[in-house]
């Protein structure tokens, strides 16, 4: 009996899949555990494990193409039956289904009103004749003025003023041709789920934004410390999610969300580490980064990476966030406010480290500062418990030695 194969929900997000490859071809035999296709999803691309066995009868999409979730993409049964069949048992299933549900009609498109315009065309150039007559003595183009009097009828006045006979010379000197084109792409499923998330978040949750400067020397100087001495080479942004951490465990309030009539404070302290790749933005998540070491963190995060840019992050790895870091320090961005990412109630946007000129132990010396933003759900934190946060996070940066107490 031929079986239909549809488009599984391979993430909690996902709503639709591109086949990207098809690793059989039709009339191949296929068993349970074979890797039917490629497919990516919203954040990954992943393996699509078949579960019927049999052979390959019809594909209903072609590589490149999306499927909704639940969607039929292929059709496995017995050699030389008629995939037809496991089709119209899936549309009268549909069918049925309709029947049970209301049914919304789209709106007849109503055709905007017709707006005739009564006035008469009249292209004839409108001048009184003593305009005329010094417009000619001046050489100058009366169509290039403009007319003050009643229908824009050019008078004397207006000649006499004119200014614009040079301007429109060196106008017409730099008249450059060109040719308008652009490029349109398809967008990726990656990038239509993080225009989604974004939107809802930005629009759904009321933000505010709290900034601070952080004097980052003593960071700086135990980094090299711990890179001369260690083979595991720790990152300022290594040192960031450690004390975003320690803070988070000190202010729980920032380490909640917002659930409507609910709010849950975790106890548990997952923070997510935002990282660019082709086609958008990953967040993979460092598990209980509280009761991680420096060197634990560093490597998770590494490999992290890695995964990401290759497209292997498993659901697994990006699922369970309660705080969220955004770091564009590495592009040179010295300050940036980030959207939060849902459900956590704020996110850290953290800029470069600059080398400045400041007060140090009352003297005017070299510094290294650094900027970071709290974007705040104001439903969850206030202005005060996002404060406490930033200031406890500062100390931690500034104290790094508090870190390890």
């Amino acid at each position: 009996m031929a079986i239909a194969i549809k488009m599984p929900k391979m993430s909690d997000t996902m709503t639709e899949g591109v086949v990207r490859k098809w690793n059989y071809k039709i009339g191949d035999t296929v068993k349970s555990g074979d890797i039917l296709a490629e497919v990516e999803t919203d954040k990954a691309t992943m393996d699509l494990e078949n579960y019927e066995k049999g052979t390959i009868l019809h594909f209903a999409i072609n590589e490149g193409d999306a499927a909704p979730v639940d969607s039929i993409i292929a059709i496995v049964g017995a050699e030389g039956e008629d995939f037809k069949v496991a089709l119209n048992a899936v549309s009268k299933t549909v069918e049925v289904k309709k029947d049970t549900v209301i049914l919304t009609e789209k709106a007849p498109t109503i055709d905007p009103p017709v707006i005739q315009n009564n006035t008469h065309n009249d292209t004839r150039l409108k001048a009184s004749p003593l305009a005329k007559k010094l417009a000619e003595e001046k050489g100058i183009d009366l169509t290039s003025v403009a007319g003050s009097a009643e229908n824009g009828r050019i008078v004397k006045s207006d000649i006499e003023n004119f200014k614009g006979s040079e301007i429109i010379q060196s106008a017409n000197i730099l008249t450059v041709n060109g040719e308008e084109s652009f490029d349109e792409i398809n967008v990726s499923q990656m990038r239509k789920i993080i225009a989604a998330r974004l939107a809802e978040s930005k629009f759904t949750a009321p933000h505010f934004y709290l900034t601070m400067e952080i004097n980052m020397d003593k960071a700086m100087a135990a980094r090299v410390a711990m890179n001369a001495s260690g083979d595991v080479k720790i990152s300022v942004n290594d040192m960031i999610v450690k004390a975003s951490a320690i803070s988070l465990r000190k202010h729980p309030w920032v380490n909640a969300s917002w659930l409507g009539t609910k709010i849950r404070f975790n106890h548990h302290i997952n923070i997510g580490v935002a990282m660019a790749v082709e086609d958008g933005l990953l967040v993979p998540v460092v598990r209980f980064a509280d009761q991680k070491s420096l060197s634990t963190i560093s490597s998770e995060v590494k490999i992290f990476n890695g995964k990401a840019k290759d497209k292997k992050l498993q659901p697994t790895d990006w699922a369970g966030n309660t705080f969220t870091i955004s770091n564009l320090g590495m592009f040179g961005i010295e300050e940036f406010t980030a959207i939060i990412n849902p459900p956590d109630a704020c996110i850290l946007a953290v800029g470069g480290v600059k080398e400045t000129v400041g007060i140090v132990n009352g003297e005017i010396a070299k510094t290294n500062v650094m900027k970071v933003t709290l974007s705040c759900d104001h439903r969850v934190v206030d202005g005060v418990v996002g404060s406490k946060f930033l200031n406890t996070f500062k100390e931690l940066l500034e104290e790094p030695v508090m870190m390890f107490v």
